[in-house]
């Protein structure tokens, strides 16, 4: 099973002057796991939900975290 969010802690050295971010992360799309699209992939039920999450596809969802809230939207 893969995951779309990946995290690690950054060292942080005895003379930054910076503030440190404990715990820093990035996202990795959903295509870099799935090599090439399969025949019959499930789809949305309706238009209005596929332009929801911004795919025909459900495994092609990739959700966007808000970094203010730690929060990921549209799941």
């Amino acid at each position: 099973m893969f995951t779309q969010f990946k995290y690690w802690r950054p060292y942080i050295g005895p003379f930054d002057p910076c503030k440190p971010i404990e715990v820093k992360s990035y996202s990795t799309p959903p295509q870099l796991y799935i090599g090439f699209q399969p025949p019959g992939l499930p789809q949305f039920q309706t238009a209005k939900e596929a332009l929801k999450f911004g795919t025909l596809w459900p495994q092609f969802f990739s959700p966007y975290p808000n970094p203010e809230r730690g929060e990921i939207k549209g799941e």
